[in-house]
C-alpha cells in the first residue's frame, strides 16, 4: 500500500482546483478548506509537531501571521499528528492558527505532500514539508515542496508581495 500512496502523491500545479479536505484540529473540531471560501489560505504541512524544524516554521507563521492576514492570508498546519499532540504544541509554542490532524495522509497524499523523505540516513515515507497557497476561488496560486523550516515563511512572503 505504501508504495500505492506514494505513487498517488504528485505536486499541484498553478491554477489547478485545490483538493478539498475536512480534518479535525487540536480539539477535534472539524475544519473544512470550504470554510475558507472566497479567502486566501496557506496550507502547510509538516512532518511532526514539537520537531526543532517544525517548531521553527510554526513559530515563523505565528510570529507573521498579522502581516499575513494584512494581506489577506488565512494560515492552516496539517501534520499526522493526533489531536493530543497538536493541543501540547499550540499552547507550548502560543500558536495562533488552526492545526490539523491528517492520520492516514490521505490529504497530504492529495496535495502532493507524501512521499519517500530520508533524515540522519535513514529512508522513510510520510508527510514531506510544503506549501500551498490556494486562492479564494479554490485554485492554487503557489506550490512549494520540500522546503527547508528556516527562512520559509520570510521566502513565502516575499513571493506573495507581503
Amino acid at each position: 500500500m505504501e508504495s500505492l500512496v506514494s505513487e498517488l502523491s504528485s505536486p499541484l500545479a498553478v491554477g489547478q482546483r485545490a483538493p478539498q479536505f475536512t480534518l479535525a484540529d487540536a480539539t477535534g473540531r472539524q475544519v473544512s478548506l470550504g470554510d475558507y471560501a472566497g479567502k486566501n489560505v496557506v496550507v502547510y504541512f509538516y512532518p511532526k509537531a514539537a520537531t526543532p524544524g517544525c517548531t521553527t516554521e510554526a513559530c515563523d507563521f505565528r510570529d507573521n501571521l498579522n502581516s499575513l492576514r494584512g494581506a489577506g492570508y488565512e494560515v492552516l498546519g496539517i501534520s499526522p499528528d493526533q489531536g493530543e499532540a497538536l493541543a501540547s504544541f499550540t499552547a507550548a509554542e502560543s500558536l495562533n492558527f488552526p492545526l490539523l490532524s491528517d492520520p492516514d495522509f490521505a490529504v497530504a497524499t492529495a496535495y502532493g505532500s507524501y512521499g519517500e523523505k530520508e533524515f540522519n540516513g535513514k529512508k522513510s515515507s510520510g508527510t514531506l514539508r510544503s506549501t500551498v497557497v490556494v486562492d479564494g476561488d479554490g485554485l492554487v496560486s503557489l506550490a512549494e515542496y520540500n522546503v527547508a523550516a528556516g527562512g520559509h515563511v520570510a521566502r513565502l512572503r516575499e513571493e506573495l508581495g507581503i
